[in-house]
């Protein structure tokens, strides 16, 4: 009889897409062994190519999923993504701002880098919700917009990561610069200097929802006991390969998706019809 899997909890919009969003972070949480359970904050209607609508979920039902969950699981970890609304970043640090395992995805821009939502969540997340996360995550969209710097090469990537470390969180990790033919995050645990991690580029169009497969398992890793480091390190990693088993597939006519899960045997091919 095999141990109960650590669970980890979701607190984040959809993708209908099935790319990034929950999706991306239960498909990661399973592949990194542990139980996902989710709290739906935004249901959007998208495909890789386009954004058509969103809809908000009341926040007093966003409060009553967390509840229920946090009422019944031992919620090991908790990840953050798309919250959408100052209202919702506020419950968050009230539900779960104190939990010894918060990693905090800060959604805050579009796939073009531009602020989806209003200063108010902005500055919320800055103050409030950073401070509270053992890990945070942010693109180089998300680290330009929270530090106020323009990343342009190594130097500002490291100032920006730097930058967001001074605003409390136990980790940083501003992921996804390109340099060239590779892609450069920076890193730092508490305030210390930030160090940077490259790997080789994979030149496809397949990266959408890598951001929130790097935080999910990232949140998997610490759930199961893992050092903040050695969760950054193994997130990487697990992003990386996924982009590189996904970079041939043609889903769709945008952007699509990353490999979130590996199949059993790992061949790609289809499964037999036995009927």
């Amino acid at each position: 009889m095999s141990a109960s899997p650590p669970v980890a909890m979701s607190i984040a919009g959809s993708d209908s897409g099935g790319s990034a969003g929950l999706a991306a972070d239960l498909h990661s949480f399973a592949e990194a062994g542990v139980h996902g359970v989710f709290a739906l904050t935004v249901v959007t209607a998208q495909n890789t190519a386009e954004i058509r609508s969103a809809h908000q979920v009341p926040v007093d039902n966003i409060a009553e999923q967390i509840d229920a969950l946090c009422d019944d699981f031992d919620v090991a970890a908790v990840k953050t993504g798309m919250l959408g609304r100052l209202a919702v970043s506020e419950l968050v640090v009230d539900r779960v701002g104190a939990h010894p395992r918060l990693v905090v995805d800060p959604v805050l821009v579009n796939r073009r880098g531009e602020p989806m939502f209003g200063e108010p969540l902005v500055e919320h997340t800055r103050c409030e919700l950073l401070a509270r996360a053992t890990l945070c995550t942010p693109n180089v969209g998300e680290a330009r917009l929270l530090s106020g710097i323009d990343i342009v090469d190594r130097r500002s990537l490291m100032a920006a990561c730097g930058a967001i470390a001074e605003l409390g969180p136990g980790a940083t990790v501003v992921t996804g610069w390109l340099d060239g033919d590779v892609v450069l995050d920076a890193w730092c645990v508490g305030r210390d200097e930030p160090q940077i991690i490259e790997r080789r580029r994979v030149m496809t169009r397949n990266v959408h929802g890598s951001g929130c497969s790097f935080a999910a398992t990232a949140t998997a890793r610490l759930a199961r006991g893992q050092t903040v480091e050695s969760a950054i390190h193994g997130a990487g990693e697990h992003v990386h390969a996924a982009i590189e088993a996904a970079a041939s597939w043609r889903l769709g006519r945008g952007q699509g998706p990353i490999r979130h899960v590996r199949p059993s045997d790992d061949d790609g091919g289809t499964v037999p019809d036995e009927s």
